[in-house]
């Protein structure tokens, strides 16, 4: 009985461990598509999207985005609304980072920060890749983000800037915790443009790189 009850338990890993999201079948580059930077600090994910993009769809993303200091993109993050937004030495915060990994229900922000130059530039090409988005697609990715932003008679409320730079940390929706991470909220938001993810990989910051470099190649027209 034992060992039934082991290869089960074996079996429900392994099939979590590869469960995969469906993506579009039809996603493919466009490169005439919206340009969105998909990118790893080393351990966090976060989107760089053309601000221009997210002007000129209606609605309280689009407004958010416009009250932003100047920049021609806008970096986009989401996670725990008190340690996602502290910028003191990590060694300073291993306590609020346990609160913020193992406490369920912990409030959540996404970020908005406009950036003059491309963010893409400041980081190595092993840890930045880009995915150029058909109309289509682009609206499912916008309509994600917007969506999580947590709305106050309908439109969006910044409830901290970040001291030394223009980032603005809006009210989300959903709790961060262990089971529902940075790059889970990443992931899913790709997901939602066409991209499949592996959902309980993606905790880690390389598998979401890798769900887009999967997307790209299985995606790309066949050559003759």
């Amino acid at each position: 009985m034992r060992a039934i009850l082991a290869a089960g338990l074996l079996g429900l890993i392994a099939a979590l461990w590869t469960w995969t999201l469906p993506g579009d079948p039809a996603l493919a580059d466009d490169p005439t598509g919206v340009p969105v930077r998909v990118l790893d600090n080393g351990f966090h994910i976060d989107l760089a999207v053309p601000r221009a993009a997210l002007e000129t769809r209606p609605g309280p993303l689009a407004e958010a985005v416009r009250a932003l200091a100047p920049g021609d993109w806008v970096l986009i993050g989401w996670g725990d609304a008190v340690f996602y937004v502290d910028q003191s030495p990590i060694e300073a915060r291993l306590l609020d980072g346990a609160r913020a990994f193992f406490r369920p229900g912990n409030s959540s922000v996404l970020m908005l920060d406009p950036h003059a130059g491309d963010p893409a530039a400041r980081l190595p090409p092993m840890r930045r890749r880009t995915l150029r988005l058909p109309p289509e697609a682009f609206e499912r990715l916008a309509a994600r983000i917007e969506g999580t932003l947590a709305l106050e008679d309908g439109r969006a409320r910044v409830v901290t800037a970040r001291a030394g730079d223009d980032a603005r940390f809006h009210a989300a929706t959903g709790h961060f915790w262990i089971l529902n991470l940075c790059n889970s909220w990443a992931s899913r938001t790709l997901n939602a443009a066409g991209v499949p993810v592996r959902p309980l990989r993606s905790v880690v910051s390389p598998e979401v790189l890798a769900a887009v470099d999967r997307a790209k190649l299985d995606t790309r027209p066949l050559e003759d």
